[in-house]
């Protein structure tokens, strides 16, 4: 190699620190890949959370009370539902029996799809439900067979269902006033009324034996 080619050589420009910045190395691309894989797996572990928010379908199988059913999953699982922002007559209330009769005559033996709001404490499915076009939670109120519940309410067409079925006599609304008790208020009245265990008194002893 001659001196004109060594000239020519160390004349050709060196890599500026910039750029040697901006090219990708091995060690960045490995860090790349590594935070896309740990994105990756964040996503699939979120995964099953998203799914309890999706709607999927069921056969009703067993009526409870007013609000409440088992389901049968395609996975052979047995759900209990309760419908989400409403409340019916309890069983032993006055018009519990029809408003049972009401939920098993629109889901009974049926497919149904579950909207779910969550699953409790206790493993119940709180849930909208819908058979075929019908939105079973809405039919409900506006059939007279349930109260909208205000303290769980986010579909404030159900207290609307609920006043126009108060005003045209539907179902329990045509039921006596002294009859027509929310059933919250029902639940309420029937745990202050439940026995208390106590022990007799002093006085009540000594009186059985002649005591002052």
């Amino acid at each position: 190699m001659g001196k004109a080619d060594l000239l020519f050589r160390d004349a050709r420009p060196a890599k500026s620190a910039k750029h040697l910045l901006l090219s990708p190395t091995t060690s960045s691309l490995e860090q790349h890949a590594q935070m896309t894989f740990r994105i990756v797996l964040l996503f699939l572990i979120s995964l099953p959370n998203l799914a309890l928010a999706d709607p999927f379908s069921c056969r009703a199988v067993a009526i409870s009370d007013g609000d409440t059913f088992s389901c049968q999953t395609t996975e052979n699982k047995r759900l209990r539902v309760r419908l989400a922002e409403i409340d019916a007559p309890e069983r032993k209330q006055p018009y519990g029996a029809e408003a049972k009769q009401a939920l098993s005559a629109l889901v009974l033996e049926k497919q149904v799809v579950l909207q779910v709001n969550e699953v409790d404490r206790y493993g119940i499915t709180r849930a909208r439900a819908y058979v075929g076009g019908t939105d079973v939670n809405y039919t409900l109120v506006a059939q007279g067979a349930a109260w909208a519940y205000t303290k769980q309410l986010k579909d404030h067409r159900l207290k609307d269902a609920e006043t126009l079925a108060r005003n045209m006599g539907k179902g329990l609304w045509q039921l006596p006033a002294e009859d027509i008790v929310a059933p919250w208020d029902w639940r309420y009245a029937g745990r202050i009324a439940a026995p208390q265990k106590t022990k007799p008194s002093r006085t009540a002893s000594f009186s059985q034996f002649g005591g002052g």
